[in-house]
């Protein structure tokens, strides 16, 4: 969907913001940058740096888990969950892929607005393709 029609972008202000990022550290290559960009994409549309809270989780299963209690702290305006599972030989991929989903949608039920990337490539082929990818890279997104 490289070229694909997005739409026109509203004008969006983040400067009084408050937001948490919550990463999986399994796939690191791929999260730090997801990371990064998504910090950088947050510092252009306004939040300050001192506003953007990163934390960083072993694994896609328990991005749930640290998003509710951001939640429950009712501190921040947006939680963001960032993540990367790779299909492997097994079975677990798909155990991961389902159950962290399904964890975090129940997390996005509280009062704070979710935003979920958690990509699900089918190899670490796809993942090297992806891997320039950045989350939402321009507010045009």
């Amino acid at each position: 969907m490289k070229n694909a029609d997005r739409g026109v972008a509203a004008e969006l202000d983040g400067s009084d913001l408050r937001v948490a990022i919550v990463q999986a550290r399994f796939n690191a290559a791929l999260t730090e940058q997801l990371a990064r960009s998504c910090i950088t994409e947050l510092e252009a549309l306004g939040v300050a740096a001192k506003h953007i809270k990163h934390v960083t989780v072993p694994g896609a299963l328990e991005v749930a888990l640290a998003l509710q209690a951001l939640a429950e702290q009712k501190d921040h305006d947006a939680l963001i969950a960032l993540g990367c599972i790779i299909r492997g030989e097994t079975y677990h991929f798909e155990l991961v892929a389902n159950e962290s989903g399904a964890a975090v949608t129940r997390a996005s039920f509280s009062t704070v607005r979710m935003a979920l990337a958690i990509g699900t490539p089918c190899s670490s082929e796809t993942r090297v393709t992806a891997a320039p990818l950045s989350l939402a890279t321009s507010s045009k997104w």
